[in-house]
């Protein structure tokens, strides 16, 4: 297995374009769905949302389209977690057909952790448990190999500002 299992989810009919495939825009919405699922792994769940008002917002995603996504499939999503810090995270995700083999699609993924507070939003550290969580699922998926290809620039740099 090349990722961690998190999400699955039945194409509906309405997510197919003219070609009779998965239209494009639907595969960053499964992702995005793969992400919430990501959250409520690591703890980021809607009752720490609701709580913390902090939440994480996608600063930067890439795909690569490689199999046709029909709508007699059903698209399940495995994760590997790329990298962490103290508010970032760095995943990639990989869409497969259900009963077939190869990825359909890659995904990589850079998360921002903020707090929205009053109309503002700003950069939020995580709290120990979602660190401790991120270092776990970052190391359980450590030597997982990618299927697909992932982007060749994106990555966690060390800054002042995310430290």
């Amino acid at each position: 297995m090349a990722g961690i299992p998190i999400y699955r989810t039945a194409i509906r009919p309405e997510w197919i374009d003219y070609n009779g495939h998965l239209r494009d825009a639907y595969y960053a919405v499964i992702i995005s769905e793969a992400i919430d699922a990501l959250m409520d792994r690591v703890g980021l769940d809607e009752a720490y949302r609701t709580r913390s008002g902090c939440t994480l917002y996608t600063v930067e995603m890439h795909f690569h389209y490689l199999q046709e996504v029909k709508q007699s499939d059903t698209a399940e999503v495995r994760t590997r977690l790329l990298g962490s810090d103290r508010k970032r995270i760095h995943a990639a995700f990989e869409l497969l057909r259900a009963g077939h083999s190869g990825v359909a699609a890659t995904a990589e993924a850079m998360l921002l952790h903020v707090r929205q507070h009053e109309g503002t939003v700003s950069v939020a550290p995580f709290p120990e448990p979602v660190s401790a969580a991120l270092a776990q699922l970052e190391q359980s998926s450590a030597t997982l190999q990618a299927e697909g290809p992932l982007s060749r620039r994106m990555e966690l740099r060390p800054s002042s500002r995310a430290s």
